[in-house]
């Protein structure tokens, strides 16, 4: 044997180190290419939260003409977020919603009612269609959420129980509750359907003044 063929012998590793030492390599580099896919992965998902994390609250407790609650708000003397929550109750600020019983709009407001704010309110020029119109709408359903907190003494339970069940059954229910010694508490309201709402707006009231807080001026 040579002097080179033997310097050969020594250097060289046998095959099956040789291609060890490759599937290792390939190992490393797989790894190291997953490794970087994941940071990658990792950096869009941080970018996009945001942008996610608000479309995700959109879906679930969505808010649409945060100008007009705002300006309702202030000229009324309400909560905003409590206007909004009673827009999400009655329409999920859907436009154009009328209920079977005639109800019109993001407020739901009857024409029976509307007709009644319109006098009262001086709204001189007031059509049905009007109802449509989300400034109208949602100023007349806060005209009349105003109207009802002043009715019951500023007892909000009761006004929204009324803007959903009627003035005249909340009058009956507080009387018959006081007869009874007893407050008129959402537990204790009669209609099944009247209390889930009361109670469904009150809740969305503290996620709107959670959520909304720069949107809605609070």
């Amino acid at each position: 044997m040579s002097a080179r063929a033997a310097h050969t012998t020594t250097r060289r590793r046998p095959a099956h180190q040789r291609a060890a030492a490759r599937r290792r390599t390939v190992r490393r580099r797989r790894i190291a290419a997953v490794l970087g896919v994941a940071v990658v992965a990792s950096l869009a998902v941080a970018l996009a939260w945001p942008s996610f994390h608000h479309a995700v609250r959109e879906i679930a407790l969505p808010l649409r003409h945060e100008d007009i609650i705002r300006q309702q708000a202030r000229d009324k003397g309400l909560d905003p977020a409590l206007i909004a929550a009673v827009i999400y109750a009655e329409s999920r600020f859907r436009d154009g919603q009328t209920s079977a019983a005639g109800a019109q709009g993001l407020m739901q407001i009857t024409p029976a009612t509307a007709r009644m704010i319109a006098r009262k309110s001086g709204g001189v020029a007031f059509t049905v269609r009007d109802l449509g119109t989300p400034q109208v709408n949602i100023a007349y359903g806060a005209w009349y959420l105003r109207y009802l907190m002043q009715r019951y003494a500023g007892n909000e339970t009761f006004a929204l129980a009324a803007y959903n069940g009627g003035e005249g059954n909340v009058d009956r229910w507080i009387v018959a509750a006081e007869r009874r010694n007893e407050a008129l508490t959402i537990a204790a309201i009669p209609f099944s359907e009247t209390r889930t709402y009361v109670q469904r707006v009150q809740d969305a009231k503290r996620e709107y003044r959670r959520s909304y807080r720069r949107e809605l001026g609070i």
